[in-house]
């Protein structure tokens, strides 16, 4: 059971790693006006449990914060990946 759970805990702190750099990285290609990640790319990192990054992201390199769909689709995704992670740990810890 304590392996499931820090699987699930490992993934998420993988992927909310992947998306903070993935921000970072499209900031400064922003800004050198180079090749960018996808908005697709940023966003599909986030629902796939990236999204605290992806928040942390946004607000530290000031990426994306104003674009209305970043500022609803990146915190609805953290707030439904909260309730996911909590559900699960607390079903898992039952069993």
């Amino acid at each position: 059971m304590d392996t499931v759970i820090k699987s699930i805990i490992f993934y998420y702190v993988v992927m909310n790693l992947v998306a903070f750099i993935m921000y970072g990285i499209d900031k400064s290609r922003a800004i050198k006006k180079e090749w960018r990640i996808s908005e697709k790319s940023l966003i599909l990192v986030s629902v796939a449990g990236g999204a605290f990054g992806a928040l942390l992201g946004m607000h530290i390199f000031r990426h994306k914060t104003r674009h209305i769909k970043f500022q609803l689709i990146i915190p609805l995704t953290v707030i439904i990946h909260f309730v996911i992670v909590y559900f699960l740990i607390t079903y898992l810890k039952k069993l």
